[in-house]
């Protein structure tokens, strides 16, 4: 696809690019695979041990391409901005998910990051201009109800658990991610970028290398494997991917197919780790999905410039 010769971003209006649209698919199932992985992961070993596991996989790998096309390096002046990209979206996100859901089932941590999409539209409106009409938070409103429902659904697994708070937590880190990450990906490539922010998140994590090399010995295989696969899947392709729609799409606009996440969470843990979904479950997941087609649908206020 052809791209603006000063920035990473399509130059194709965004809305008629089917190439960013199958990017948000995958990377949503990517990411939504990413739940049970984690608690297949958990199984051997610590929070922070995994996820430097999975970015470890992902910065080699991306580490290896980036040699392989001799990727150019980011400008000194870029530099804290595309740090604090990685400190919030790769460190913190997921060094409290994986806390969290030593505790908290794989469906019911889907849900809370599903707040993410409101934290996102009040940060855009005031970091980035960005503005729903009355549908769109409408719409987010009717997302997030159904995230409620499925949250009843899942039996109450995150009623007080202090744990559903570190994932909340993870929910804030992400969505200042879409913030932070906006600026950079109008001057540089999503490939480019998420590398570079990998690379910054990952570096935070080498605190926990030496209980990662006492772990790996006693680990189990599925627990191993889980961390790799996620490390190239829902971690360097799904990034790349997402960062892709994010640097030509409006951040409070993409967040909202976050609301897919809980329905796919839900039926990869029933395949993956037996977690059968309820009808409530599945009812609340059914409303998120037509709000996230409200706020698509009549949710951004056309009459102002669209953020590119």
């Amino acid at each position: 696809m052809p791209q603006s010769e000063s920035t990473g971003a399509p130059a194709t209006d965004w809305r008629q690019d089917k190439w960013m649209w199958l990017s948000i698919a995958v990377a949503l199932l990517l990411w939504a695979s990413a739940f049970a992985g984690i608690k297949a992961g958990l199984e051997s070993y610590g929070p922070g041990e995994l996820a430097l596991l999975r970015f470890g996989t992902a910065s080699v790998v991306l580490a290896v391409y980036a040699a392989a096309i001799k990727m150019r390096l980011p400008a000194k002046e870029d530099l804290p901005v595309i740090f604090a990209a990685g400190f919030l979206g790769i460190t913190t996100y997921h060094v409290a998910l994986n806390i969290g859901e030593q505790t908290v089932t794989a469906g019911a941590a889907a849900l809370l990051i599903s707040m993410s999409p409101v934290f996102t539209a009040i940060l855009s409106a005031f970091f980035l201009k960005e503005r729903f009409t009355r549908w769109g938070w409408l719409g987010l409103m009717i997302a997030f109800s159904g995230v409620v429902l499925i949250t009843l659904g899942e039996g109450g697994g995150v009623k007080l658990d202090p744990n559903a708070f570190v994932i909340l937590l993870a929910a804030m880190a992400t969505s200042l991610y879409f913030i932070v990450a906006k600026r950079p990906l109008r001057k540089y490539s999503a490939l480019e970028f998420t590398t570079w922010a990998i690379w910054a998140g990952t570096l935070p994590m080498l605190v926990f290398a030496p209980g990662l090399i006492a772990q790996i010995p006693n680990a189990e295989w599925s627990a191993t494997g889980a961390g790799l696969f996620m490390g190239v899947f829902p971690g360097a392709i799904a990034y790349m991917l997402w960062n892709r729609a994010l640097s030509s799409m409006p951040a409070s606009l993409l967040s909202t197919f976050l609301y897919f996440q809980p329905v796919n969470a839900i039926w990869i843990a029933w395949l993956w780790l037996g977690e059968i979904p309820t009808w409530l479950a599945l009812t609340g997941g059914a409303i998120s999905l037509a709000g996230v087609v409200i706020v698509n649908m009549w949710g951004v206020d056309d009459k102002r410039p669209r953020t590119t």
